[in-house]
């Protein structure tokens, strides 16, 4: 097992769209930045539980993941509402901000489909050598998503709807309230 000490050099790794790029009133996106155990064009794989000490860190600091253009941390383009794992991966939803100039060029180019990845800016701090060569990576401080040109890991997707208690609850309303709607007409 490989582990690295100090700060370390700021790592990326990337995640296509593709057609399934979810855009929500205007300037949320949603979607997957990691996908757990798929190699990436370097033959690393980011493992299961990878993230969680790091999210846990940044949430008791205070802080949250950046949202940036093309790793540049001269260009945040928006804020990241939620970032968590789940069963399939690293998940991310958030807002990009057309307030700044950028944001708004992001929010044109990923509508017209020029733009289609996420990537990941973050420090490896525990890996091992996989048997296929790259790395299996067991621990990442997690320090940015960004939307990128050029995606490293191409399985990766965004969901244009990813089942959550809160959207299930919304869709069980709404039905509800058509067929309260239906009987009363």
């Amino acid at each position: 097992m490989h582990i690295t000490g100090g700060l370390g050099s700021l790592e990326t790794k990337f995640a296509r769209f593709d057609g399934e790029l979810a855009l929500k009133d205007g300037a949320e996106i949603s979607g997957y930045a990691s996908l757990f155990g798929a190699a990436d064009q370097g033959g690393d794989a980011v493992q299961k539980g990878a993230y969680g000490a790091s999210l846990a860190r940044l949430a008791k600091a205070g802080g949250g993941v950046k949202m940036l253009w093309q790793h540049d941390p001269t260009q945040p383009i928006g804020v990241w509402d939620e970032v968590r794992e789940d069963a399939k991966g690293l998940f991310v939803k958030g807002r990009l901000l057309l307030d700044v100039a950028r944001a708004r060029e992001a929010h044109v180019l990923v509508q017209a489909g020029a733009i289609d990845g996420l990537s990941i800016g973050y420090r490896t701090v525990r890996s091992e050598k996989a048997a296929k060569g790259g790395r299996l990576l067991h621990e990442i401080e997690l320090w940015e998503v960004s939307l990128v040109t050029f995606p490293m890991l191409p399985e990766a997707r965004v969901q244009a709807d990813v089942p959550d208690a809160e959207a299930d609850l919304a869709r069980t309303l709404a039905e509800t309230f058509r067929e309260a709607r239906a009987l009363l007409a």
